[in-house]
C-alpha cells in the first residue's frame, strides 16, 4: 500500500541557524484514505494538538507501506537536513509474529522541478526515488512501557531541481511518525568589521564554505577588499576578509556595527575607529557629522595646522630689539613677543626698507642688501645684515620686525 502524506500549509520558520521547510505537526493530510498507514491525533508534551502517523502490519508478510509527502519548494537551498521524531515497538515484545518483523524504516527523496506527483507516479520504489537512509531506532518499546521517542536527523544533497517530496517506506515495523521537519542551514545576516553580510544558506557539503559579499554599513568606508565572510556548513561565519571604517564626521556605535554622526560641538577630521573629539581651543561647530570645527572670531589656523590644531591669534611684536653697527654691517638681536598668540613654533620676518628723508616715503631695497640667514620665516632670533654704503647718498636704511 502506497500512500501520501501531504502539507497543507507550509509557515516559515527560523530556529538558530535553520530556516524550516516543511514541519508536519502543523497541518497533514492523508491521501488515499484505504491506508496500513493510519492518521492518529493526539498531543504533545506542551499539550499542542498534533498529527501522527502509524504502522503495524507486524502480522501480514511483505509489508511495503509508502508515506510521501507533499511537495516541497527548495528555496535555493542545496542541501537540506530532515529530522524526524518516531517510536518503535521491540519485535520481541509482539506475540506469535512472523520473522518478518522490522524494527527500521527507510527515508527517501524525489525531486521534481513541478508539484507533479499523483497516487502513481513517480513509482514507489527505489530509483525513481533516491534513498538517503534506514533509520534504526536508538531505543524500542514494549507493550509494558510507554514509547520512547527517538529524534533522528539525515540530509543530503546537493539539490538542482525546483523542489523534491520525502518519502518514508515501512517494510513490517510496528511504529509511529510522530514528526518531521525538514530544514536548512543558514548564516543569519551579520555586521562584521562595520561591513553588512546577507543572510547565506550553507553549501552543497557539510564541509564547504559558502562567500558572502558584504557592503560597508551607512557612513562607513571601506579600508581594505575584498569585503567577504564565509559560511560554513554548521550555518556559522568564519573570519571576515576586509573592513570598513567609519567616515569623516561619524564615529561607531552600538558595538562597532553603526557609525553614527558626531554630536554638535564634537568631530572626527579622518576616516578610522577613533571617535569624535571636542572641539580644539578657540573653535567650535554647531552641527553634527562635522569634520572639523571652525575658527572662533580673531583666531586662525596655519595653512600647515592639522583639524586638530588648536585656532591660534596674532602674536604682538618682538620684544627688546637690540641693534649693534659696524662699517659692513647690523646685527639684530630681539626678545619673544609677550603675547605668543597661542603657538609654538614663531617665525620672524625681517622687512627691509629704504627712505629719502626729504621725500617722506620709504621703498623696499633692492637685491643689494644682505640678510643673513634669510629675510623671512627666521627661527632664531637674531640676523645678521650687510647694507649697501647708502647713507653718503642721503638715503636711510630702516628694518622692521615682526612675529608671525
Amino acid at each position: 500500500m502506497m500512500d501520501r502524506l501531504s502539507v497543507l500549509n507550509v509557515l516559515p520558520c527560523v530556529l538558530l541557524h535553520h530556516a524550516v521547510l516543511l514541519l508536519t505537526t502543523w497541518t497533514l493530510a492523508v491521501f488515499p484514505f484505504s491506508s496500513k498507514w493510519e492518521e492518529v491525533s493526539g498531543y504533545d508534551d506542551a499539550m499542542n494538538p498534533i498529527r501522527t502517523y502509524q504502522v503495524c502490519n507486524v502480522r501480514e508478510m511483505n509489508q511495503n507501506n509508502w508515506l510521501r509527502s507533499n511537495f516541497i519548494p527548495r528555496k535555493d537551498v542545496l542541501r537540506v537536513y530532515v529530522e524526524m521524531k518516531f517510536t518503535v515497538r521491540d519485535c520481541n515484545s509482539i506475540p506469535n509474529i512472523p520473522g518478518s518483523c522490522k524494527e527500521t524504516f527507510n527515508l527517501f527523496y524525489y525531486e521534481s522541478d513541478s508539484d507533479s506527483a499523483t497516487a502513481t507516479s513517480p513509482f514507489w520504489m527505489e530509483n525513481p526515488y533516491v534513498k538517503v537512509d534506514t533509520i534504526a531506532p536508538d531505543e524500542s518499546f514494549s507493550m509494558l512501557e510507554s514509547g520512547r521517542v527517538n529524534t533522528k536527523v539525515r540530509s543530503f544533497g546537493p539539490l538542482s531541481k525546483a523542489g523534491f517530496y520525502l518519502a518514508f517506506q515501512d517494510l513490517g515495523a510496528c511504529m509511529s511518525l510522530i514528526s518531521v521537519r525538514v530544514f536548512y542551514k543558514k548564516c543569519s545576516t551579520t555586521i562584521a568589521n562595520f561591513a553588512v553580510f546577507p543572510e547565506t544558506a550553507t553549501g552543497a557539503e557539510a564541509t564547504s564554505l559558502v562567500i558572502a559579499p558584504g557592503v560597508c554599513v551607512p557612513n562607513a568606508l571601506e579600508v581594505s577588499v575584498p569585503l567577504k565572510l564565509y559560511c560554513n556548513g554548521d550555518g556559522e561565519w568564519m573570519v571576515p576578509v576586509g573592513a570598513c571604517t567609519c567616515a569623516a564626521g561619524f564615529e561607531p556605535a552600538v558595538k562597532d556595527t553603526q557609525c553614527q554622526a558626531c554630536s554638535p560641538g564634537t568631530f572626527k577630521s579622518r576616516q578610522g575607529e577613533d571617535f569624535c573629539s571636542s572641539c580644539p581651543p578657540n573653535s567650535r561647530t554647531s552641527s553634527g557629522a562635522s569634520n572639523i570645527c571652525s575658527c572662533r572670531s580673531g583666531y586662525y589656523r596655519a595653512d600647515n595646522d592639522s583639524p586638530d590644531s588648536a585656532c591660534t591669534s596674532v602674536p604682538s611684536a618682538p620684544r627688546s630689539v637690540i641693534s649693534s653697527v659696524n662699517e659692513t654691517s647690523l646685527l639684530l638681536e630681539w626678545s619673544e613677543p609677550r603675547d605668543s598668540g597661542g603657538r609654538d613654533d614663531l617665525l620672524y620676518n625681517i622687512i627691509c626698507k629704504k627712505c629719502l628723508p626729504e621725500h617722506g616715503a620709504c621703498t623696499r631695497c633692492d637685491d643689494n642688501v644682505d640678510i643673513s640667514p634669510r629675510h623671512l620665516g627666521l627661527t632664531q632670533r637674531r640676523s645678521l645684515d650687510y647694507p649697501p654704503p647708502l647713507l653718503n647718498f642721503g638715503q636711510s636704511v630702516l628694518f622692521a620686525l615682526q612675529a608671525q
